[in-house]
C-alpha cells in the first residue's frame, strides 16, 4: 500500500485547509485510516480516523468540532477538512492505514502498518 498526501500550505489562524490522502496497491485488508500530526519538538499524535468499511469517524477531543475526516471508497482517498485552524495545529500531518486496527487502538499509531511523507500545514496567527 502506497499513501501520497497532499494539501498542506501556509494559512492564517480562522483560515480553513483540506488534505488529501491518497491509497494505491492493496488497499483491501485496511481496517481503518488515519491522520496523525508531528509539531516540532513533540511526539506524533492522533487526529482523526476513519472506519473504512463503515465510514465511521473518530476524532481527538483537541479537533472534535474543527475537523472532518471522510473517506471516498471508489477513489480509495481519505480528507481531512480543517476548519477554524489554530497557531497549535502547526504541524506536519501523516495519513496511515492499518489493517490491523480495532477499535481500541485506532488512535495508536503502532498499529498502522503504511504511512505516507507528511504534509506540513503552518498556521500564523
Amino acid at each position: 500500500v502506497q499513501l501520497q498526501a497532499s494539501g498542506g500550505g501556509l494559512v492564517q489562524a480562522g483560515d480553513s485547509l483540506r488534505l488529501s490522502c491518497e491509497a494505491s496497491g492493496r488497499t483491501a485488508g485496511s481496517r481503518f485510516m488515519a491522520w496523525f500530526r508531528q509539531a516540532p519538538g513533540k511526539e506524533r499524535e492522533f487526529v482523526a480516523a476513519v472506519r473504512w468499511s463503515s465510514s465511521y469517524t473518530y476524532y481527538a477531543d483537541s479537533v472534535k468540532g474543527r475537523f472532518t475526516i471522510s473517506n471516498n471508497k471508489a477513489k480509495s482517498i481519505v480528507y481531512l477538512q480543517m476548519n477554524s485552524l489554530k497557531s497549535e495545529d502547526t504541524a506536519v500531518y501523516y495519513c496511515a492505514a492499518g489493517s490491523r486496527t480495532i477499535l481500541t487502538t485506532y488512535h495508536d499509531d503502532r498499529y498502522y502498518d503504511y504511512w505516507g511523507q507528511g504534509t506540513l500545514v503552518t498556521v500564523s496567527s
